[in-house]
């Protein structure tokens, strides 16, 4: 009987937790993020409890802890080709809109995105521009394309994402200047900043940036207001936000207000 007891007041403790799991993460999908202290006080529970509770949901991939609390999770984390199935025609918009921005006689960075890689596929085949690029798969994209001429930086292959990345692309990159570096993401939030999954693409990523005139950041709405673990660099470090025609204005409010330009597509 004593087992029985305690196994059944386990099982209450063990449902409990479970549904203040998920009340947090429905307060995060209405709100855009939790505060641990505030969770305390309306749970009633230690800040160390909820911290304990954001640390697991954050080890299950539901959400992005940041000091003081959490942020959603951005979805667009998955490898390489898992990424490329998820919203093919926001990307397919997007990049549409953004090959527009290219100039003729331009030196253009293409990140190594999947977004980029539908970019380069929309580049017009007269287009006469120099492409800078840590991507294999965008420089296969750029083949026949004949006036464009291809700068391939050289690094340590990171399949995940099939780009280059480490100590030799950053030195490579050191030797560019760049009118335009087209940036993808996986978490555009305006406090939390630019984001991605691996530490090594946002050390690359912040090179392109610190050596571009303008920096424009693709955006399909799942990495709108997310955030991942690898911090590329602030919000404001994007010029310009290409975003989807039909993303609220309440998805992009607070990043207008930081002066980032917003083009909805």
């Amino acid at each position: 009987m004593q087992f029985r007891a305690t196994s059944i007041i386990f099982v209450q403790k063990s449902m409990l937790t479970t549904q203040r799991k998920q009340v947090i993460l429905s307060r995060l999908e209405r709100d855009g993020q939790v505060v641990a202290k505030a969770l305390s006080g309306e749970f009633g529970l230690s800040e160390d409890t909820i911290r304990r509770d954001l640390r697991e949901l954050a080890a299950e991939g539901r959400l992005q802890r940041v000091h003081g609390g959490a942020l959603p999770a951005s979805p667009a984390t998955g490898d390489f080709v898992q990424r490329q199935a998820i919203n093919p025609g926001e990307k397919l918009s997007i990049a549409r809109r953004a090959a527009w921005m290219v100039q003729p006689g331009q030196v253009v960075i293409l990140d190594g995105g999947t977004t980029c890689v539908v970019l380069a596929r929309e580049l017009p085949l007269s287009l006469k521009a120099t492409v800078v690029t840590h991507s294999p798969s965008i420089a296969v994209e750029l083949m026949n394309h004949p006036h464009i001429e291809v700068v391939m930086i050289g690094g340590r292959l990171f399949k995940h994402s099939m780009v280059s990345v480490g100590a030799a692309a950053i030195q490579a990159i050191a030797d560019i200047r760049a009118d335009i570096y087209f940036m993808g993401v996986t978490g555009v939030h305006a406090e939390a900043g630019l984001s991605t999954g691996d530490l090594e693409e946002a050390l690359v990523k912040r090179a392109f940036a610190a050596h571009a005139a303008e920096v424009v950041v693709l955006a399909s709405h799942e990495k709108l207001n997310a955030a991942s673990p690898f911090v590329i660099g602030t919000a404001t470090m994007a010029t310009t936000l290409v975003v989807e025609h039909h993303t609220p204005a309440s998805a992009t409010n607070d990043l207008a207000a930081l002066g980032i330009d917003i083009v909805r597509t």
